[in-house]
């Protein structure tokens, strides 16, 4: 990821702010606010601006007129018991705004989540940055032969190779035929003074997905949570998960508390249903059951024993 030196100034000039408020802060997050972390080739992450704290839902939980209690270990056991039990409200009450560069495709599923305020880069306005997302090789897989959404072996070799050649030239031919269409470069230089240029909000249709896009994200912390959840998950494609992995440490910085219980009880816990709590309190006791014997389908059995890590019983 490269940024021109306006931008790098633009950054410097921001951090160099100084306000003074009566609002909570959290020191962590302050450290790197906007500050772009690079992802992938071209991408990266700002948090831009936030709102409350760890303490912030203590007194939300509490509707009591100051920060929370003074005792750090009683604020984070009432966070505890509201992760635990889902008293999410609370969590609802903190607010968190991102400036965000990603490849179109990632975008679009991106926004799948709809639990926040969105503006995008508006390339009816504006002309879209020359700029792809190449995979690295180590990111080219086939498809799954087990599931329609999921990656399977690494591509490598002269196939990885032409994979590699077709995404980067298509990318390149289509913003060449973008830049012809609107007869202006993306410097803003004019190509011919004595052709008329496609409007922007036409030309844009030529673009391949892996063009970057930018948009600022602002989402509560229970939304926020919800999406990590998902997609800093090891299912989760992997350049969505890229983001979601760089914001998880954004979440640490502002929230401490609240990270850590929710790596515990969400990105660590598990779910089980009442059927699958009956085979486990059965196995606890030593008892031997078959998935014959339950109402558990063959998928949802050998999500349990993953889960408690018996795997010798998978089928």
């Amino acid at each position: 990821m490269k940024l021109t030196e306006e931008q790098k100034k633009d950054i410097k000039n921001q951090q160099s702010q100084k306000f003074t408020t009566k609002r909570v802060v959290a020191p962590d997050l302050e450290n790197i606010l906007f500050e772009a972390l690079p992802i992938l080739d071209h991408g990266f992450i700002r948090v831009i601006d936030y709102m409350g704290d760890d303490t912030s839902i203590v007194q939300a939980a509490r509707v009591s007129y100051g920060k929370g209690t003074k005792k750090v270990n009683t604020d984070a056991g009432l966070i505890k018991y509201l992760m635990r039990h889902w008293h999410s409200t609370p969590f609802e009450m903190c607010e968190i705004k991102y400036h965000i560069k990603l490849p179109i495709f990632i975008a679009r599923q991106w926004i799948r989540h709809r639990t926040a305020n969105v503006n995008e880069y508006s390339a009816r306005y504006s002309i879209l940055d020359k700029e792809f997302y190449l995979p690295s090789k180590e990111n080219l897989a086939a498809q799954s032969t087990n599931n329609r959404q999921g990656r399977g072996d690494v591509i490598s070799g002269e196939q990885a190779k032409e994979v590699l050649d077709l995404l980067k030239g298509d990318a390149e031919r289509t913003y060449n035929n973008y830049e012809t269409m609107l007869n202006e470069r993306y410097d803003g230089s004019i190509i011919d003074e004595k052709k008329s240029g496609l409007a922007r909000e036409l030309a844009r249709m030529n673009l391949t997905l892996n063009t970057y896009t930018q948009w600022y994200w602002k989402t509560d912390l229970l939304n926020l949570m919800n999406f990590l959840r998902l997609r800093a998950d090891h299912h989760a494609q992997y350049e969505i998960r890229a983001y979601a992995d760089i914001m998880l440490d954004t979440l640490k910085r502002w929230v401490p508390i609240t990270y850590e219980a929710f790596m515990d009880y969400r990105v660590g816990g598990t779910e089980v249903s009442s059927k699958g709590k009956e085979v486990i309190k059965k196995l606890i006791k030593g008892e031997n059951i078959s998935i014959d014997e339950t109402d558990l389908s063959k998928r949802e059995w050998n999500e349990l024993m993953i889960a408690f890590n018996l795997k010798d019983k998978l089928i």
